[in-house]
């Protein structure tokens, strides 16, 4: 990676958050990483999840307690939570590629940091119940958080640099996931295969791993993780969800695999090529929902083909019978988080443009445009409650029954990939040479800071 990598990260924030506080009313804003919440009737705490607005400004993932304070047109500053403690892990002093862009203050306690704000011209992003009586500024102003969530969707050459390594490292995850499948494990064992492979542990991982044997499959959050084997003779599916982390970051890639060669195999296949079709018709200027159309219309042509609907793909479709089928979103903003923000963002002030009421689960109702990175990823499910729904409605006289209930044991199919939209065409983090002509891959992230 160039060395001027980061500075030139640091610099396009630096003039996109000195413009929004400047259009906001304010010159200080303090971003609080958070604190650790304990469980009920207990001192243990839940795992800590950091505030993405604080390690959107410092790529500090693991601390609580830490701040950042930003004011126009300085160095930003970061309180850095280091106690001295004998029970838990205490971070080193930061020496990372990222350390000499901010002046750094160690917190020896949590309180430490209330000499270092002023609420006088500020704002405050963060979780404030544990700061009764702080110089905080105003609490989560909606303008500002509404500006700095619609800039969020527009990646720097170093966020698609992190998203590339958190894609590369959960690659190698879903390769072990995949052999261990093939070698008879269990899914807490798959799982287990999964984070060894990632070198990540479970509370790194963007969200809770999504690995699902047989029917499981037609669970779309399904993270029960069972430690039964299956004999070779009921193995039928394998589906995996699961991502990575690089520098708070998220990649987020499903596969989807049959054990033997069959009809589920062929489609799984098919999804595959669908899935790649969409991806290239990821294009700027197209809204989201038309793709989620298209995807629908995809999704109709494999149950046609498949034998499944008696009717056309578009009269599928428009009649409503692809959705027990395709009941989520084609996919959603990738970055800071898994699902992240903005998706239904009308224009940096706010306000809301919904998804098509058909599709209420769309993630996303924005138009497309360069340097935003999204997911896509259409799925064809077999879930009981949506197929007794359709049984019971008038457009059971469209379906093969007979069809479904020989997919129904495999649960269902989805493949996902993590998409760039560049100007020289798309970028696919989640299969390997996959990058558009006459575009540099980069895979190394450690850079140089400039001071």
């Amino acid at each position: 990676m160039d060395n001027n990598l980061y500075a030139e990260h640091m610099a396009t924030l630096c003039r996109r958050y000195d413009t929004i506080l400047e259009a906001c009313g304010f010159e200080t804003l303090n971003v609080f990483s958070g604190a650790p919440r304990l469980q009920f009737l207990d001192d243990n705490p839940y795992p800590f999840r950091v505030n993405p607005h604080f390690k959107a400004l410092v790529p500090v993932t693991d601390n609580p307690h830490s701040w950042v304070i930003y004011q126009r047109g300085r160095k930003p500053k970061l309180l850095f939570y280091r106690p001295v403690d004998f029970w838990h892990y205490v971070p080193p002093v930061p020496q990372a590629f990222w350390s000499g862009f901010y002046d750094i203050e160690l917190l020896g306690k949590p309180s430490d940091a209330k000499a270092f704000l002023s609420a006088d011209s500020a704002a405050f992003i963060g979780e404030s119940d544990s700061l009764r009586d702080w110089p905080l500024g105003s609490d989560n102003p909606e303008l500002l958080i509404n500006r700095l969530h619609w800039a969020r969707a527009y990646k720097t050459p170093y966020e698609i640099a992190c998203l590339r390594e958190a894609n590369r490292i959960a690659m190698a995850g879903h390769r072990a996931a995949e052999q261990a499948f093939r070698s008879g494990a269990s899914e807490f064992e798959i799982n287990q295969a999964y984070l060894g492979a990632a070198g990540q542990g479970e509370h790194r991982m963007p969200y809770g791993n999504i690995v699902a044997l047989n029917a499981h499959a037609a669970i779309l959050h399904y993270n029960h993780l069972s430690t039964e084997r299956l004999p070779e003779s009921e193995l039928r599916t394998f589906l995996i969800d699961a991502g990575a982390d690089c520098h708070g970051y998220c990649s987020d890639i499903t596969r989807t695999y049959a054990y033997a060669d069959n009809a589920f195999a062929q489609l799984v296949a098919a999804m595959d090529e669908k899935q790649l079709e969409l991806v290239d018709g990821l294009k700027p200027g197209l809204p989201y929902p038309a793709l989620h159309r298209q995807c629908h219309l995809k999704v109709g042509e494999l149950l046609a083909q498949f034998g499944v609907i008696k009717t056309s793909p578009e009269g599928a479709v428009e009649s409503g019978l692809t959705r027990p089928f395709m009941p989520h979103g084609l996919g959603h903003f990738l970055g800071l988080q898994v699902h992240d923000v903005g998706g239904h963002q009308s224009g940096p002030d706010g306000g809301t443009t919904p998804p098509p009421a058909q599709y209420p689960f769309l993630r996303s109702s924005r138009t497309i445009e360069e340097n935003q990175v999204f997911t896509i990823e259409p799925g064809l499910y077999f879930i009981d409650s949506l197929l007794e729904e359709l049984k019971a409605s008038p457009l059971a006289t469209e379906v093969h029954w007979e069809k479904v209930e020989a997919f129904r044991p495999y649960g269902g199919v989805r493949i996902e990939d993590n998409i760039v939209v560049h100007a020289a065409g798309n970028e696919n983090l989640s299969r390997e040479g996959s990058v558009p002509t006459g575009f540099n891959k980069v895979t190394e992230t450690t850079v140089t800071p400039s001071n």
